[in-house]
């Protein structure tokens, strides 16, 4: 992950695979957000996978940085997280467009409900407590 700021804008380059595991990193690119700083860029040109684990958080980082009254923007939605954000989401086909849909808070709401509900089946069935 890497961070970066140019005025009033703030750019995280997410690298790799996004999955439980970013959570954290993912989570303390606000945590020196100021005043000043009105947009907040999440450049995904480089996550290779994402999967649902990886979506939680990206989801949960888009409300905390609206909460800060940020302007998010998310570009660069590489073949498999568009492909995985329209199966999570229930679209079928090819080129669904799932990275333009991101940008509107009912598709993220969707997204959220039922990433939530995938993971605590997949919770379920292998005898974990799903998450609270």
């Amino acid at each position: 992950m890497d961070v970066r700021r140019c005025g009033s804008s703030v750019l995280v380059r997410v690298i790799g695979e996004l999955a439980e595991d970013a959570g954290l990193a993912l989570q303390q690119t606000l945590d020196h957000v100021t005043v000043d700083e009105r947009d907040f860029m999440i450049d995904l040109h480089e996550v290779v996978s994402m999967d649902g684990d990886g979506l939680l958080h990206l989801l949960e980082l888009h409300r905390r940085a609206e909460c800060l009254d940020l302007r998010v923007l998310a570009v660069g939605w590489q073949p498999q997280p568009q492909r995985f954000m329209a199966q999570v989401a229930g679209i079928r086909g090819p080129g669904s467009a799932t990275g333009e849909r991101y940008a509107m808070a009912g598709f993220r709401r969707l997204l959220q409900a039922r990433a939530e509900r995938a993971r605590d089946l997949a919770a379920f069935d292998t005898g974990q407590t799903p998450h609270p």
